[in-house]
């Protein structure tokens, strides 16, 4: 128990370190479970962080939206042309839409793809979970597309924006999300935002 707690604080993060000891846990109950060992060893985790309540209002979205896809990357103090943070847009306008988690956002291929997810552009389906992929608590069941943001995916795969995956950036996909989110939303006057915000936003 001392070990653990020491842990939760050296690691900083009460939630990150009880989602690690929950994988240890895990573990050993595995490791118990195959015969490997007779010892029961309990591995006390820290209390659940308070769940997160915020969400945006219409005008705020707008707002982060706007700030996103007018945003210009700034060198030397400087402005240039270049519009470093469309990709974030792209992905807020997807979440909202569809209340999708950003991992199954930024894993999502424009066509079928062996191992992925995809959206299907002529039927208007997204399928959120690869086939054959196993159903989790984190469920991503099939959803029709809103007609809106089918327009968009469309426009958008027309266009060569999004070639392989929904969200590119550079021309490869996005795998992760977080840090050009949480600059995004700074710079749009939303600090603390965190991309599964976007997920409760759209459920209220």
């Amino acid at each position: 128990g001392a070990l653990c707690r020491a842990y939760v604080k050296q690691r900083g993060s009460i939630s990150m370190a009880r989602r690690e000891l929950e994988d240890l846990r895990a573990a050993i109950r595995h490791h118990r479970r195959e015969g490997l060992s007779d010892i029961i060893v309990e591995v006390p985790l820290p209390e659940k962080s308070v769940p997160r309540e915020r969400w945006l209002t219409r005008s705020e979205a707008a707002r982060l939206i706007w700030h996103l896809w007018r945003y210009r990357e700034v060198q030397k103090g400087k402005a240039t042309g270049r519009h470093s943070r469309r990709h974030v847009a792209r992905f807020v306008l997807v979440a909202l839409y569809t209340g999708t988690r950003a991992r199954a956002i930024c894993g999502a291929a424009i066509r079928p793809t062996v191992g992925q997810g995809f959206v299907d552009l002529k039927a208007g389906v997204f399928y959120r979970r690869a086939l054959g992929e196993r159903e989790t608590k984190k469920r991503k069941p099939t959803i029709r597309l809103p007609k809106r943001l089918l327009a968009h995916l469309r426009r958008w795969e027309r266009l060569g924006i999004s070639k392989s995956a929904i969200i590119e950036w550079n021309g490869q996909a996005v795998g992760r999300i977080n840090k050009a989110f949480a600059a995004g939303a700074d710079g749009a006057g939303l600090p603390g935002l965190v991309p599964h915000m976007l997920r409760h936003t759209a459920v209220t």
